[in-house]
């Protein structure tokens, strides 16, 4: 892999990740930009406990642009985009819109792949191996920047989940603060030590594995399973069989074997709903160990992968109990979706 660093007109930082060696990156961006000016606000929430951040300049946000608009492609024929090279393998750079910002944290967009009609199942094993290696790397660089305390690399992927730019592309959040789900995990995690002595996820993905009813890949360093109690109609947990915190602790034998069994999950989650279906809208979602925390072996890194579509043509919406309440209702038994995801196997 060869990293690149440039600047964009407004001073945003890009980078360039370029699977050969001999990859020149020397275009200009020649857009007219004012230096960018954002600013984010993060609020505390004294009856709940968690955060909130206030970003008002978002709503000045590209909205759906025609293909031909499209500012995560390359720049060609005089069209000036975000990305000033005529073509590129992966790029990430800083979010124009963040939603946060300076001491607030940093927000950033990794662009997949320079065609703006394929998907994150459609790139092969090289090419998501290259993703890897990005999100590796921001991972390692985000934990050294002085306001983030955790790093969260994700993809929305469909309208109905709230994209706004069709061309295939993620996140990375560095979050100054420790987030609500993950410290509610950490709280499992310190509960299920004191009471057993044992590490509460090797527990659960050795559960899994020993019960076999929910897992849907197994592989060699990687196995993939509905959680027992899943929250989504067809939700996959991905975890690495040796336990690491993060990204960039990810053993050589692991991330060589993550494209393969990746782009198979993703690929099946295309198919949970049948020939002809629009493509399945899905979140996917890193979660690594806060850099700051004590004892960060004992977190597991693990990918959450999940759609909201829960059968053809429905949504499953966030009502009454999940919204008001946090409680979910799973309207699909997790046995039932493992089933249905190991059926659909790609060919």
């Amino acid at each position: 892999m060869k990293k690149t660093a440039t600047r964009l007109a407004d001073g945003r930082e890009l980078i360039y990740y370029d699977a050969r060696d001999d990859a020149v990156r020397d275009a200009v961006d020649q857009r007219p930009l004012d230096p960018i000016a954002t600013h984010s606000e993060i609020r505390h929430d004294r009856l709940l406990g968690d955060r909130v951040a206030i970003a008002s300049h978002r709503q000045a946000r590209t909205y759906h642009p025609p293909a031909d608009e499209c500012p995560l492609c390359p720049s060609r024929e005089g069209r000036h985009s975000e990305i000033p090279a005529s073509d590129y393998d992966v790029v990430v750079f800083e979010n124009r819109f963040p939603s946060l910002a300076g001491d607030s944290g940093r927000c950033e967009v990794v662009c997949f792949t320079s065609d703006h009609d394929a998907s994150f199942a459609d790139l092969d094993a090289e090419q998501a191996a290259l993703v890897l290696d990005a999100w590796t790397d921001r991972t390692a660089e985000l934990t050294q920047h002085p306001a983030v305390e955790q790093v969260f690399c994700f993809e929305n992927r469909g309208k109905e989940i709230g994209v706004t730019l069709g061309h295939p592309h993620g996140q990375i959040y560095g979050y100054p603060f420790v987030t609500p789900r993950t410290r509610l995990m950490l709280r499992s995690l310190g509960e299920h030590r004191v009471a057993t002595g044992r590490n509460l996820f090797d527990d659960v993905v050795a559960d899994e594995l020993a019960d076999g009813r929910r897992v849907v890949l197994d592989g060699e360093h990687w196995v993939a399973f509905v959680p027992y109690a899943a929250h989504w109609p067809y939700e996959v947990h991905l975890y690495p069989k040796r336990r690491v915190p993060d990204l960039p602790a990810l053993d050589e034998a692991a991330r060589t074997e993550f494209p393969q069994m990746y782009l198979e999950l993703l690929k099946r989650f295309d198919r949970i709903f049948g020939e002809g279906e629009p493509p399945t809208p899905y979140i996917s979602a890193w979660h690594q160990a806060p850099y700051r925390m004590t004892d960060r072996g004992e977190f597991a890194l693990h990918l959450e992968l999940f759609t909201i579509r829960r059968t053809s043509g429905k949504l499953k919406f966030l009502a009454g109990s999940e919204s008001g309440m946090n409680v979910f209702i799973n309207d699909v038994p997790p046995e039932a979706a493992a089933e249905r995801l190991r059926e659909v196997a790609s060919k």
